[in-house]
Order: structure tokens, then C-alpha cells, then sequence
């Protein structure tokens, strides 16, 4: 007996198989992560029938979740693996550190090979929403939420194998760059305020190795090592 897919089921199959023709998803580990997060969990009530739509979606405070696109192209430049551990800066709605968590840290194995998410998050509202948000999708054991400035990162759990920023910056903030083990990447928009190229940043032994990528549009990166800080 060939079970039934539910309608939001369906809804991503379709919306996994077009990035897929696009191009834009490439692994197998992204598409199982994409197929295994419930997108609808994380976007406002009024939005849901939006979820699978490949366009990004209010989530208030001026804020966003991005388009799904965009968390596909971040995640497999990230090219996370089991184990890792992972800084997000800019939690949203949890959507982008649930589907980073189901790689690094996927429920069918034991917690003692689990990786681990940290993401931070500015705005307190929108970080106690995405609290219960992966709460309700299963994630709350694998990512944690931190209130708090995410261009001085979070140095309590570093050093991390990988950093993965969902808001343009005017520049790689020097802490998120400390807070990197050596061989680790940076997935990060830089640009201004309204325009960006999603930068990949490797670190090495002998400083930085950057690749301009894609072109961009986030919500700006306010804090110490952001624009705000860049206007004091």
C-alpha cells in the first residue's frame, strides 16, 4: 500500500525537485535536510500556505526567513558535516539552523556523535518565537538560542567548524573570523545595506582564503562589528 503524501509534503517534493533542475540543489545531505524540516513550522500562521513557495516570507520585527533557495545555496556552501559544530548568526524564525542541524546532528544516531547549533539572535521577541518554533519541530536538543550582539559571535562555544550569517554585513566581523577553527568556513552576504555577494571564507593556517559568490539581498547585520557599529 503506497501511503498518501500530505498536501505540504507534496508541496516540497515539488519545490525540492525544481531547485534540483535549477541547479541550486546539488547534495543529498541538503535535499534529506531540506525534505526533513517542516518548513510550515516556522513561518507565521497567516504565511503557511506560502511555505513552499521559493520566496522569502515576513516573520515581523522587520525580519525574515529566507527564501528557500537561498537556504539551500548557504547550507552547500556551508558543507556541514556530522559532528559539527556550527555558529548562526541571525536565528529568525529557526528554519536555516533546524536544516544545518538535521546534518550535523541527525536523530537516527546516537547524541554521543551529535553535532551541535548555536545561533543568535538580536531581537529577544523573535528569539523566544524560534524557541518554540524548534521546539514544537523537534530541534530544541539540537540547537541552542542565544539573545545577544551576532557580529561578536559567541565565543562560549567556540572554536566552530563552521559559521553561517543570515544578514548582509559591510565586512567579515574580526570575532566571528577568531571564532573559527583553522579549516573552517564562513558563509556570509557582504555588501550595504540593500545589496550583497554571499562570500565563502576559508580559514587557514596562513590567514583567509575568500570566493565572491552569488549575488544577495539580506536584512542588515546591526551590532558592534556591523553597520551600526560601522555608523558610530
Amino acid at each position: 500500500m503506497v501511503t498518501k503524501l500530505l498536501p505540504f509534503e507534496r508541496k516540497k517534493r515539488i519545490l525540492i525537485e525544481n531547485l534540483k533542475k535549477e541547479g541550486i540543489l546539488k547534495s543529498k545531505k541538503v535535499e534529506e535536510a531540506i525534505m526533513r524540516v517542516p518548513r510550515e513550522l516556522f513561518v507565521p500562521e497567516e504565511y503557511i500556505e506560502y511555505a513552499y513557495f521559493d520566496e522569502p516570507l515576513p516573520i515581523g520585527f522587520g525580519q525574515t526567513i529566507s527564501a528557500p533557495h537561498m537556504v539551500v545555496i548557504m547550507t552547500e556552501e556551508l558543507d556541514p558535516e556530522i559532528g559539527w559544530k556550527v555558529l548562526e548568526v541571525g536565528t529568525g524564525s529557526g528554519y536555516q539552523a533546524s536544516v544545518i542541524a538535521e546534518i550535523v546532528a541527525p536523530k537516527e544516531l546516537p547524541p554521543e556523535k551529535w553535532g551541535h547549533v548555536y545561533t543568535i539572535e538580536r531581537i529577544e521577541a523573535l528569539a523566544k518565537r524560534a524557541k518554540i518554533n524548534l521546539e514544537r519541530a523537534g530541534y530544541a536538543d539540537r540547537v541552542t538560542v542565544i539573545v545577544g550582539d551576532g557580529s561578536l559571535g559567541y565565543p562560549e562555544a567556540s572554536p566552530y567548524d563552521g559559521i553561517i550569517v543570515t544578514a548582509g554585513a559591510p565586512k567579515i566581523p574580526d570575532p566571528l573570523i577568531n571564532q573559527l577553527k583553522i579549516g573552517g568556513r564562513i558563509v556570509i552576504p557582504i555588501g550595504d545595506r540593500y545589496f550583497q555577494r554571499l562570500y565563502v571564507v576559508e580559514k587557514t593556517e596562513t590567514g583567509l582564503k575568500i570566493n565572491i559568490k552569488t549575488p544577495c539581498v539580506f536584512v542588515p547585520l546591526v551590532g558592534k562589528e556591523g553597520f551600526e557599529g560601522e555608523e558610530r
